[in-house]
């Protein structure tokens, strides 16, 4: 990539995450610092397609790093996912001049970026924001820091009431294909069982682990379930196995669901989202495009776009041990 940047475009696409606001911000006065312009481009590729355009400067961005959700909105759009649907962004972003794209987002986001990119040569450059921890060339995505304490915060309440009602509760929280939330929030939050996607706990061995807690003298349990384990069709069909097979234990379900993308951003969200969007402008300066910017032992890294969304991340083997002593 030759052609001198002026002008860069950045979007979010996807579901919202907290601290995309705060890479929004760094992308922009990350612009302003090297006295480029910078476009933000509004619900993502659908906003892309409309020239749903603004200017944005260092002021545009004051007091936004620590609101949650997205100023530039987000959208899914089925059309970008044709050739026509790209051309029309493509010439709208030429329209405008727009020289490169920050893309803030996850899989589906970059694939997108990596698609356009290959089609028109337009340069782009990906940051990973999704609270689900499944991007391969990071070991964090902006948002996920902020929705395991969330979901910590959440089960520190659900077990006032568990242990006061002697109850069990099944809380769901997000992972359709990964644990990574379930996990670490469940060894934060000192659950007896975590379920996710990546071990088949089995419904035999589940109900042999809570006699044991049972046996142990727990009156009450938080088991912590990711929304994609393999165990049972959904959680409440898990509710019903233990009805049946435990009828001493009282068992409610919490589903956390879209809690947990909102709130606020955490520190450790704010300043990994300023870090990346710093990377994310001066890598596309330059020269460089179809990256990710992730962060690698706590080191601002570059990962190619089509390995970010060809990779598979992995299960913390050393946590998962960790969360069997734990629950002994």
């Amino acid at each position: 990539m030759n052609k001198k940047i002026n002008k860069i475009g950045v979007m979010t696409s996807g579901g919202d995450a907290p601290g995309m606001n705060a890479a929004i911000r760094s992308v922009v006065r990350t612009c302003a610092y090297h006295n480029i312009e910078c476009v933000g481009i509004y619900r993502g590729y659908e906003g892309m397609m409309e020239g749903d355009f603004k200017t944005l400067t260092a002021r545009s961005v004051n007091h936004i790093i620590h609101t949650g959700g997205t100023v530039l909105k987000s959208a899914r759009s089925e059309e970008f996912r044709t050739i026509e649907g790209r051309k029309k962004a493509h010439s709208y972003l030429i329209k405008e001049n727009i020289d490169a794209l920050v893309l803030i987002g996850g899989d589906g986001t970059f694939t997108g970026g990596l698609i356009f990119n290959e089609e028109f040569n337009f340069p782009v450059m990906g940051i990973p924001g999704t609270i689900d921890n499944d991007i391969f060339g990071t070991n964090f995505t902006i948002g996920y820091d902020t929705a395991i304490n969330t979901v910590v915060e959440a089960i520190d309440k659900i077990r006032d009431t568990a242990s006061s009602h002697k109850r069990l509760f099944f809380v769901e929280v997000m992972g359709r294909d990964v644990g990574h939330i379930a996990l670490n929030a469940g060894v934060g939050a000192g659950a007896e069982e975590i379920l996710i996607p990546e071990e088949d706990l089995g419904l035999d061995r589940l109900v042999e682990s809570l006699k044991r807690s049972k046996a142990s003298g727990k009156s009450s349990s938080i088991v912590v379930v990711a929304e994609g384990d393999k165990i049972g069709k959904n959680v409440f069909e898990l509710k019903d196995y233990i009805d049946e097979n435990m009828p001493e234990y009282d068992v409610r379900v919490t589903v956390l669901g879209h809690i947990q993308r909102g709130g606020s951003p955490t520190c450790f969200d704010r300043v990994l989202a300023s870090r990346m969007g710093v990377k994310a402008v001066e890598s596309l300066l330059d020269g460089k495009s179809n990256y990710m910017v992730g962060i690698l032992d706590n080191k601002i890294e570059l990962t190619a776009l089509e390995k970010a969304v060809k990779g598979k991340t992995e299960i913390n083997l050393e946590l998962l041990r960790v969360s069997d002593i734990m629950t002994t």
